[in-house]
């Protein structure tokens, strides 16, 4: 049984963890893009997935979503993602989803 519990922490703390990481670099990365008025929505989505790469997570470009919110004396980009990372653990699998986003709005 304890085995049992600890197996599975190993698989499901891995995609919890990179999650986390992953959503603090969507937070930098719109905080520091929102004051770059030459970034473009296909730049902004480069660094993500840059990102993507180093966390190793399965997103490819079409699932990150980039919205500039301009309005006067401010700048602002969001940026979600919306993906699910699967899960096998002996004898049972699922998907883990995740939507981290930039929380920049």
């Amino acid at each position: 049984m304890i085995l049992g519990v600890v197996l599975s922490l190993f698989q499901v703390a891995p995609p919890l963890m990179a999650n986390l990481s992953f959503q603090d670099d969507l937070k930098t990365i719109a905080l520091v893009d929102s004051n770059s008025v030459q970034k473009t929505d296909e730049d902004i989505r480069g660094d993500v997935m840059r990102k993507v790469r180093e966390h190793e997570l399965p997103i490819d470009a079409k699932q990150v979503v980039v919205q500039h919110l301009n309005s006067p004396g401010l700048a602002a980009v969001y940026i979600t993602v919306d993906y699910t990372v699967p899960v096998k653990l002996p004898g049972y699998s699922f998907d883990m989803h995740f939507n981290p986003d930039s929380g920049n709005k």
